[in-house]
Formats: C-alpha cells, structure tokens, sequence
C-alpha cells in the first residue's frame, strides 16, 4: 500500500508540473516573432508589406484599413483568434489558399504556441 501511495503521488507531481513544462511562452514568442517584424513592424504596428499584428486577436482577418489584401483572405471570414492564429502561423497557404504572405509557416508547435502568446500581449 504505502508503495502505491508513493507512486501516486510522485504521478500526481509530474502531472501537476506537466502544463508549467508546455505552457506557451511570450517572451520566446518574441525571439520568433523578430522573422515577422521584418513585414509586420517591430512590434506589430505594421508597415507597406504587411499589416499591423498588434490587437489581431479579436479582429476579423482582412480587418486593417488602407492595407491592401488578397481576394482569398478578405473572403476567408476568419476572426483572429489563439486557434485561427496557430493555423495560419503553422501554415498560411492551408489556411487561406490563396493569400499573399510570402512566409512557409513554423513547423515546430511550441514556437507557434510562444508566438501566438506574443501576439496576444501586442495591443
């Protein structure tokens, strides 16, 4: 008995840690976000190549005035959000056939989930 209790305990830690261990980052979402703010601004304001980042979250994809979008992302009737973010940012062309990002996409999840963190904390 005393074994199992051991064990059960020592499981409930790991599990308890677990979340702490892949919970995104915003601060890393920051060191990735630096290949965005080449197109998006240095921190999200947006520029002629690309439009502002900051408050995506919440705003319907194609939703910056005076920025001239795609046929296929003005008709994609997204609405930014964690989910939709992580998406697009894994793979732009999958998500919105069609769009003009010229950007492959971050094959690796915990950067996406780090990146889309940043994103959020951009207003």
């Amino acid at each position: 008995m005393r074994g199992f209790v051991l064990n059960a305990v020592c499981a409930a830690g790991l599990l308890a840690a677990a979340p702490a261990a892949w919970a995104a980052d915003a601060g890393q979402g920051e060191e990735v976000y630096a290949t965005c703010a080449a197109c998006h601004g240095e921190k999200g304001e947006g520029t002629e190549t690309g439009p502002a980042l900051a408050g995506i979250v919440g705003r319907k994809a194609a939703g910056v005035d005076g920025f001239r979008y795609s046929a296929a992302m003005k008709r994609s009737r997204i609405t930014w959000d964690a989910a939709s973010l992580k998406e697009f940012i894994a793979d732009p062309q999958g998500k919105v056939k069609g769009n003009r990002m010229p950007f492959d996409g971050i094959a690796d999840a915990k950067e996406v989930d780090d990146l889309v963190a940043y994103l959020e904390s951009l207003k």
